[in-house]
């Protein structure tokens, strides 16, 4: 009997391994396909579609409110001085109702059209699809497993211009549904 408890044990713990393994696995293809991305937005609706999660899949960014206060480091990566103007959107980027990526994004409204500010201050647009007409892209500033919550991966990461001129911070924190192999 106590042979037959033991090997119950061994095989539960392996089947642990096994599965922490497989979830390692897939937490590392979703910073794969983050990080390969030149758009947020655009990965999160590619990967709404292939989930099946609504048709169409069409991301809208939920805006909670905080503080437009940028601290030091925000500011050296947007590369602006005290004076200039940032504003700081927290949403949650949903898609037919389910809830993909909560972000910080902190932006320069001085290096966006008018037209892009009052959509951002106005609609449920993301900042990407709001941008994407400056041709922006991504640097990775780092990546972190978050503990705690619905989030598995955590991407910082800075917005440049092609002349390489930051328009924005983002600190983003993907669900772990996007985990799900449909």
């Amino acid at each position: 009997m106590r042979k037959q408890a033991l090997s119950i044990a061994v095989v539960l713990m392996l089947t642990a391994v096994a599965a922490a393994d497989d979830r390692g696995a897939r937490i590392d293809r979703l910073r794969e396909a983050v990080l390969a991305a030149d758009s947020a937005t655009q990965f999160l609706a590619g990967r709404c579609a292939a989930l099946h999660l609504a048709a169409p899949a069409v991301i809208h960014a939920e805006n909670a409110p905080v503080s437009d206060d940028a601290d030091a480091e925000v500011r050296a990566l947007l590369r602006v001085d005290g004076l200039e103007p940032v504003r700081h959107r927290h949403v949650r980027l949903t898609c037919g109702g389910h809830v993909l990526s909560e972000a910080d994004n902190w932006y320069v409204p001085g290096r966006l059209t008018g037209e892009m500010n009052r959509s951002l201050e106005t609609s449920d647009t993301p900042f990407g699809t709001v941008v994407r007409p400056l041709n922006f892209h991504r640097r990775t500033i780092g990546t972190a497993q978050p503990s705690g919550g619905n989030a598995v991966l955590q991407v910082k990461a800075v917005l440049l211009t092609p002349q390489e001129m930051p328009i924005s911070l983002v600190v983003e924190n993907y669900s772990e549904e996007l985990l799900d192999e449909r």
